[in-house]
């Protein structure tokens, strides 16, 4: 009988050190702004400078060699076998994995920046100056639109790009040349410091008195959150094809496995409730704070489904031709039969729906006008397929 409680005993302390935030070696006390997880390598950005862990974030160390030291190093991303910051002195890049940088700046007239994404083969670059972008791995950058607005967080949907700025969300479709203001359902919230595209989903993090905001039809139109979402300010987000985290100001850290209409809050073990970033990797939700450093949390703790649609269905869709005049071809697997398909043009509207009938289906697009539209396959398969009409 002895032993059997000696058993359980252990069972709860183990469940209970792994089942909450651990703190990570090497950053403790120090305010940290980013993440990036490229392969096993983990890398975390702050007030000195961009950090690295090869052990799935347990153990960081500086690895700052060429980045900018004097500022914060505020974003990551990765492209093309490169990995990028962006800083308080502009973009630098790394073609080993962090352990040398080099600037890369060429073109961009305000080094502050706010964000850095890779979106296709196009990096983009956000400021208070506005948007840039590279298409030669940074090497020289271009103005992408919105000259003189401070655009403070970018995400793209493919090759659709969302920012959030510090006067409201902007869209464009085709890579900068034009951007349409999407404020629908804001209210009086202009400040937008985290951005997120989850499938066919956009996420908002919303100014202080607000919490995080959510389009369903690519910003055509905005609901904030509530199910659980702390009211608040929020500065980050991170998500895969099962859960979506997002990290507020003073409020610790929720998750949502529904696509934001329950959320659930895990700060066990969390000793700063503001957070700047996340990040998942394989095993870990990763947390960047203002002032304790990096936190990572057992993605295995929160039981989640394997039986995910995306994960069984992303690879068997196809759409042809593109570009096309008159008919788009849907081909798919059997089991999709009976699924609903959506097209919405580059305004978010929805102007053609239907339903998938056979292996092939064919979607009459000659009442459409010329331009830019989506195809939506299904409520829960949650995938979008970008169209040219001519």
């Amino acid at each position: 009988m002895g032993k059997i409680k000696i058993h359980i005993f252990f069972f709860l302390i183990t469940r209970s050190m792994f089942g909450q935030w651990q703190q990570a070696t090497g950053t403790a006390g120090l305010n940290m702004q980013s993440l990036l997880t490229n392969g096993i390598y983990n890398f975390a950005g702050g007030e000195k400078g961009a950090y690295l862990s090869i052990d799935g974030g347990a153990t960081y160390s500086l690895s700052n060699n060429g980045n900018d030291a004097v500022g914060p190093t505020r974003g990551f991303t990765k492209s093309n076998n490169y990995v990028f910051t962006c800083t308080s002195k502009g973009v630098f890049r790394s073609s080993d994995n962090g352990k040398t940088w080099v600037s890369k700046s060429s073109g961009i007239s305000n080094l502050l920046s706010s964000g850095i994404i890779s979106a296709g083969s196009i990096l983009y670059y956000v400021s208070p100056t506005g948007v840039f972008k590279s298409s030669d791995n940074a090497e020289n950058w271009s103005q992408a639109g919105l000259s003189g607005v401070d655009v403070r967080s970018i995400s793209a949907m493919k090759d659709t790009l969302y920012v959030g700025t510090l006067s409201g969300i902007y869209k464009s479709v085709n890579g900068g040349i034009n951007w349409i203001s999407i404020n629908n359902g804001l209210g009086s919230s202009t400040s937008f410091r985290a951005i997120e595209c989850k499938g066919n989903t956009v996420f908002a993090a919303g100014p202080v008195g607000t919490g995080v905001y959510r389009s369903t039809d690519f910003g055509a139109n905005w609901t904030l959150l509530g199910g659980g979402l702390a009211s608040g300010s929020y500065r980050g987000f991170a998500s895969n094809s099962q859960l979506i985290v997002a990290g507020s100001f003073g409020g610790g850290v929720f998750y949502s496995t529904d696509d934001g209409n329950k959320w659930s809050t895990i700060n066990s073990g969390l000793t700063d409730l503001t957070i700047f970033d996340l990040e998942l990797n394989d095993s870990y939700i990763l947390a960047a704070t203002n002032t304790q450093g990096i936190f990572r949390f057992p993605i295995s703790n929160l039981n989640l489904s394997t039986s995910n649609a995306n994960l069984e269905y992303e690879n068997n869709i196809t759409i042809f031709p593109n570009p096309t005049s008159d008919l788009i071809h849907l081909r798919t697997d059997n089991i999709l039969i009976g699924l609903k398909y959506t097209v919405f043009d580059h305004l978010g509207k929805s102007v053609l729906m239907g339903k998938i009938m056979s292996e092939n289906t064919q979607i009459d697009i000659n009442n459409l006008s010329v331009g830019i539209y989506f195809l939506n396959i299904g409520e829960h398969i949650n995938r979008t397929f970008k169209f040219i009409k001519y």
